[in-house]
């Protein structure tokens, strides 16, 4: 306990143990009064003040004190806002040449197509082309705030006339079979990492100043954070499937890979309250958008240096952020894995390579010629999932060059204890990924941690067929490692624990689209 002199009085900072569902856990300043015989405990409102006898001479004042590390950082507070779509009519319900994929999975391939598709796609805000002649006052940015507000001036951009809550449903096909993983998008106070919000993954310094960058112009929030939470009885999922029964959707899309989007706007004040009500007590946990998440928050930080204020009433502030909430018990959920191109590694050789990794691994030799090597491969890939099933750490290593792939089999999850010397839990060390990046990449073929953060020698890649097309048509690149997926309980573990998994880690599928519905900041004149 640590001393406190506030208002002439002296205080103890301590964690109460008193059974009260509203404060159990929480801080207080304790102050020593007069004595009274007072308690002051209404359960249906929680108090600021409790006041406690203590030993029939002094009463002890008990003020509460809601700060970020305590009651207000377990909590997740949403709000509804007034989302920016495009005019339904002018473009109608269906905005596939519209909308595009998130700005790190936009390929330049995909953001030429996008141009291509309609003068209005919203590539042109979100990832706009660069040129040579750019300089501080003609660049991408500052195009992409001269569309947004033209745009908004010409109607092709309105603004909702009420604040609301969007149900996201999104259907996709995995292994030929249909899908659908259900969310709904709303605005979330925003908090320093670490303090409410569970995170994953590692963030890149150039990420986070190019969207910083593009928000400080747009003053607009134009990509989702796709935010997990757990709700087994699937309470709120209930909520909104009944907002929505009978109703078409507003808006929909097809994305680059054929997924359907749909979204409908939920404005009722009541069904609202339910939903904010039900997320109060949900931990938060970063599924995507990690970049995107820690650049609201610097975004935040800046503007109150800045003495910049929000408009007085408005959610639609840079306190606030726009997030997908998906529910992780939601059977729609998919996570698929990240495989990894390995290139530029000089003087690699099989035969070395595979004595090396015998060490550690159960090394599966599986022959193949030209003609059954696509047969093989799909018969390994099948073994490597069923090895995942069954909690084994296994790797598919297709070489560029030979006529055998390998698949491998960690020997003993204790090899990762003597392997790792850093302060990380068990559950860590057991990732594939973790595995992977320590034992082969980094301690066989050299790719370091500095390497993996300048992506020298990965390719990252989600379709498996992409590791061949790599394989015939870039000589540099020794082979594939296919890998099974992360599962959302390790990814749960992790963040609970405050680690970052190592990039690429996870690739929950299908992305949010952007362009569907974006939030508009609000400013006080």
């Amino acid at each position: 306990m640590v001393g406190d002199h506030q208002n002439g009085l002296g205080g103890l900072y301590a964690h109460t143990l008193f059974d009260h569902n509203f404060c159990r856990g929480e801080k207080f300043i304790v102050h020593s009064v007069p004595p009274v015989w007072l308690l002051r405990c209404l359960f249906k409102k929680p108090p600021t003040k409790i006041l406690f006898p203590c030993f029939g001479i002094n009463t002890i004042l008990l003020d509460l004190k809601f700060t970020a590390n305590n009651r207000r950082g377990t909590m997740a507070k949403i709000h509804p806002f007034r989302g920016v779509r495009y005019s339904p009519e002018k473009f109608g319900r269906d905005i596939t040449d519209l909308v595009t994929q998130p700005y790190d999975k936009i390929t330049p391939e995909m953001q030429e197509e996008y141009y291509r598709r309609h003068p209005k796609n919203f590539v042109r805000i979100v990832l706009g082309k660069k040129f040579a002649s750019d300089d501080e006052y003609h660049n991408y940015y500052v195009r992409a705030a001269g569309y947004l507000n033209c745009w908004l001036e010409d109607g092709v951009f309105v603004e909702e006339e009420k604040p609301a809550i969007y149900v996201y449903h999104q259907e996709f096909e995995v292994d030929g079979k249909p899908v659908v993983r259900k969310g709904f998008v709303a605005l979330a106070e925003l908090e320093p990492p670490g303090k409410g919000v569970k995170a994953h993954e590692k963030t890149l310094a150039g990420p986070k100043a190019d969207r910083l960058n593009l928000t400080r112009h747009i003053r607009a929030q134009v990509g989702h954070i796709f935010m997990l939470y757990s709700d087994p009885e699937r309470k709120i999922d209930q909520i909104l499937e009944k907002a929505i029964e009978g109703r078409e959707p507003d808006i929909v899309a097809k994305d680059w890979f054929g997924n359907t989007h749909k979204m409908w706007r939920v404005d009722d004040p009541e069904i609202i309250a339910q939903v904010q009500k039900n997320m109060e007590d949900k931990t938060l946990f970063i599924a995507d958008g990690h970049h995107r998440y820690e650049t609201a928050v610097n975004y935040w930080q800046e503007c109150e240096k800045k003495g910049l204020e929000p408009e007085p009433g408005a959610t639609e502030t840079f306190r606030n952020r726009m997030m997908t909430f998906v529910n992780m018990d939601d059977p729609g959920l998919v996570v698929l894995p990240t495989h990894r191109v390995v290139h530029s590694i000089p003087d690699f050789d099989l035969d070395d390579f595979e004595k090396k990794v015998a060490e550690n691994f159960v090394v599966e030799p599986i022959a193949f010629s030209d003609s059954d090597k696509k047969e093989k491969f799909e018969s390994a890939m099948e073994r490597l999932a069923q090895y995942g099933a069954e909690g084994k750490h296994s790797f598919l290593f297709v070489p560029s060059k030979g006529n055998r792939m390998l698949l491998l089999t960690l020997k003993d999850e204790s090899i990762m204890d003597r392997a790792i010397s850093e302060p990380v839990s068990a559950d860590w060390k057991r990732l594939d990924v973790s595995i992977l990046h320590k034992l082969i990449l980094e301690d066989i073929l050299g790719i370091d941690a500095k390497a993996l953060e300048e992506k020298r020698n990965l390719y990252y890649i989600r379709e498996k067929e992409k590791g061949f097309e790599y394989m015939e048509k870039d000589p540099a690149v020794i082979g594939v490692f296919y890998m099974n997926p992360t599962k959302v309980e390790e990814v749960k573990k992790i963040a609970s624990a405050g680690e970052r998994m190592p990039q690429k880690s996870t690739d929950f599928y299908p992305k949010l689209l952007t362009g569907m519905i974006f939030n508009r900041l609000r400013f006080k004149e």
